[in-house]
């Protein structure tokens, strides 16, 4: 079989297709996991970026973007994940946090002027929007979330950790 060749654009229009496997809401692109895609000549290369460095999710991701380009027509993929990028929670699309809340996972506050500030804000719930709410554990169901508890509505929710 031949590689066909195909844009950049076409690629990241693809890439935006595939959904974060642990937040589905959110694609890979609105993450902002996706930093870099070349094509050249029907083949394509394609860079992620984990939001930690061990991600689980990670083996997951990869498969995902080289399945859904190959069932594209894409022949010859190549993942790269560049371990020496830092991920941060600027890298979030524009609406990904409203879609995170809709959800039911607090989204993280823009970046403040040191981590420890910004950890420091007040987490609003998702489900009734009470900023009463108190970190039950450091780590969620994945390590880029933690667990909270609302005081108002006694729901438990997760936060996407800001960094």
């Amino acid at each position: 079989m031949v590689s066909v060749p195909i844009s950049e654009q076409a690629v990241w229009d693809i890439l935006r297709t595939i959904p974060d496997p642990e937040i589905p809401v959110l694609s890979l692109i609105d993450l902002g996991i996706v930093t870099r895609v070349r094509t050249d000549d029907g083949a394509v290369e394609v860079t992620l970026c984990p939001t930690f460095s061990g991600c689980p999710a990670l083996h997951q991701m990869r498969m995902d973007v080289e399945e859904t380009l190959v069932s594209h027509g894409c022949t010859q993929v190549t993942v790269i994940v560049d371990q020496r990028a830092s991920w941060t929670t600027d890298l979030l699309a524009e609406n990904a946090r409203r879609r995170l809340q809709a959800f039911g996972i607090a989204p993280p506050p823009p970046r403040g002027e040191s981590l420890p500030a910004t950890l420091a804000l007040p987490v609003k719930c998702p489900h009734c929007g009470s900023s009463e709410t108190k970190l039950d554990s450091e780590f969620g169901a994945t390590l880029c979330k933690q667990l909270y508890l609302c005081n108002s509505c006694h729901q438990a929710f997760e936060r996407f950790k800001p960094l």
